[in-house]
């Protein structure tokens, strides 16, 4: 062919692959306000309020990690006039169990740490005060309403598992249920959302 002709001819932009569907990992930021009402070893039960903020990160349609970390206190526990504070910080997996596009249900398991400090009562009938500082775990799950593709509002219970102080000054176990209500905001949504 006459090189004239074959300057003619249009140039074809090489064939590029499809992109395959699937699922690129979100980021998720959470605050909000949380009521965990505590068993205590010897001591009866406290109400704490506090304030609660998570980041998670969702790897598919099903599975994900959270990091959650908590600070709730009750003033003047058992009429002693000493505030109780927990301060809790767990991480672990998220299993989405159903997603619309409007609500989304899931259950995690967490694990890490706790630092309870407030007073309790002593063998001589008084009341000591210190802090016990150990592991912790936490397992329950939630749902979360979305507002938008960003912007969602989420209920979570938990059973809480910490420690702290009995009568006998030995450190025990002690349960917990808390509940946080709190606004999400999910960093670079995509159009269709993966929700925890």
């Amino acid at each position: 062919m006459p090189a004239q002709t074959a300057a003619l001819l249009p140039l074809r932009p090489p064939r590029e692959p499809p992109v395959a569907a699937g699922y690129t990992s979100e980021f998720n930021l959470s605050a909000g306000y949380s009521v965990t009402d505590l068993g205590m070893p010897s001591s009866g039960r406290a109400t704490l309020i506090g304030m609660n903020v998570g980041i998670s990160v969702d790897y598919g349609k099903r599975f994900g990690a959270k990091l959650d970390v908590g600070y709730a206190s009750a003033p003047n526990v058992f009429r002693s006039g000493q505030r109780l504070d927990v301060l809790s910080y767990l991480v672990g997996p998220v299993f989405v169990l159903s997603k619309s596009n409007l609500l989304s249900t899931y259950a995690h398991l967490i694990v890490g740490g706790a630092r309870v400090a407030g007073p309790f009562p002593n063998a001589n009938g008084g009341s000591s005060t210190s802090y016990a500082h150990y592991p912790a775990w936490a397992g329950g799950g939630g749902a979360e309403y979305a507002f938008s593709s960003s912007l969602g509002f989420r209920v979570s219970i938990d059973y809480l598992r910490t420690h702290f102080f009995n009568s006998s000054g030995a450190v025990r176990g002690q349960n917990g249920l808390r509940v946080v209500n709190s606004i999400v905001y999910h960093l670079g949504a995509p159009s269709f959302r993966r929700r925890r």
